[in-house]
């Protein structure tokens, strides 16, 4: 039920997070997470150099009142976990990819792109076996 994950990442002792669509899998307790993004940028600097990255999502938020300040709190869900981000370069990999990041916010797996398409976006993948599941 989450719409956006959140990969943070670190580049010469620097901190860097940005919230992301994505698409997974979930097979014998292992979580594969899909981006999809340009060739360039920061985030792919930051990837090259240190592929390690924790990551985050979360859903249902919403406030609990109580009489007190310190009463109020919140409901949620989240998961949170860490892996290494690897680039996919197979194009049969990529659309496969691609697939499950347009299942996860269509649920339609009957998607088509064209070559160059494909050619011109960056695809990673995110393997977890390391992520806890909270639901408060």
């Amino acid at each position: 039920s989450c719409s956006v994950c959140r990969i943070a990442m670190a580049k010469d002792n620097v901190p860097y997070v940005v919230p992301m669509s994505f698409g997974f899998t979930y097979e014998s307790r292992i979580l594969t997470l899909y981006f999809h993004c340009a060739k360039e940028g920061k985030k792919i600097d930051f990837l090259k150099q240190n592929p390690v990255v924790c990551f985050e999502m979360d859903s249902s938020a919403k406030i609990i009142e109580a009489r007190e300040a310190c009463g109020y709190g919140f409901s949620y869900q989240s998961v949170i976990g860490t892996g290494k981000a690897e680039f996919v370069s197979n194009e049969d990999e990529k659309i496969n990819a691609l697939k499950h990041i347009m299942f996860h916010y269509t649920g339609k797996t009957d998607f088509e792109f064209s070559k160059a398409a494909v050619d011109k976006t960056l695809v990673f993948k995110v393997i977890s076996e390391d992520y806890t599941v909270k639901r408060k």
